[in-house]
């Protein structure tokens, strides 16, 4: 009876601040400036408790579920990851017009050599049933009168932590275009000065595909690796939608001979 007691007075109180705010909003065409002043004060701070409050909801109560890191990986996988792009809700969920280097989000960058950017890139809540990523990446292209369009994604100091040329790096994707269009995948690691890099063709026919960059045929040194990114290569983007549904890496050693 005390729980109940307690939960109908916290709803009481509620009910009863709601009614407050709302008759002050209702007046503040007319309310004195001095009070409204302070109105205002004291809304913004409550604003900003609400919005988090909000926030924070509609990331836990959404599916899939915010933050996920599961997908399918190799059995053998040592280190795997989703960016967070793909993870979770950014601050700033999209842009257009986008300018040459512009993020979205801390581990995605978009490169292009256009003097007119009509560009869109646009974060957007995966809701498929088959979706394992809570979000996904939407790039609109129309007129383009550059020469190349790529996306960067910078991989965390996890993925070339102990990386030795024994290595298989793979990449999973799950991507939609409105038109037939080749992307390229090329990894790049940096070890010292130097910068080793691995391009493969993004298989087309299906949706989900993957491709693997094998470390045995580089020069890496092992002993200076210090970080990893994968440049996504587009080829002819204009007049096209691109929804990137998931993007996921994985790292594992080659079976020994």
């Amino acid at each position: 009876m005390v729980k109940m007691g307690n939960g109908f007075m916290k709803r009481l109180v509620h009910e009863a601040i709601v009614r407050r705010w709302a008759r002050a909003a209702g007046a503040a065409g007319s309310t004195d400036l001095s009070l409204l002043r302070a109105q205002r004060g004291r809304a913004r701070r409550l604003k900003a408790h609400l919005d988090k409050l909000i926030h924070v909801s509609d990331s836990r109560l959404a599916l899939p579920m915010i933050g996920s890191n599961a997908f399918p990986r190799p059995h053998d996988s040592d280190w795997a990851w989703r960016p967070e792009l793909w993870r979770g809700p950014l601050p700033v969920p999209g842009m257009s017009s986008v300018a040459t280097k512009s993020m979205l989000g801390d581990e995605v960058t978009l490169f292009h050599d256009c003097q007119r950017s009509e560009l869109t890139l646009r974060q957007l809540r995966n809701r498929r049933e088959a979706d394992l990523a809570p979000f996904g990446l939407r790039m609109d292209v129309f007129n383009f009168d550059g020469s190349f369009l790529s996306l960067v994604v910078d991989l965390p100091e996890e993925a070339a932590r102990g990386l030795k040329r024994k290595y298989l790096i793979r990449a999973d994707v799950i991507v939609e275009m409105e038109k037939p269009l080749e992307i390229f995948l090329r990894l790049n690691v940096k070890h010292g000065p130097n910068v080793e890099q691995i391009v493969r063709e993004l298989p087309l026919g299906g949706e989900e595909v993957m491709v693997e960059f094998d470390l045995a045929y580089t020069k890496l040194n092992e002993k200076r690796v210090d970080k990893l990114w994968l440049d996504l290569i587009f080829e002819g983007p204009q007049m096209n939608q691109v929804t990137l549904r998931d993007l996921t890496f994985s790292r594992r050693p080659r079976a020994e001979l």
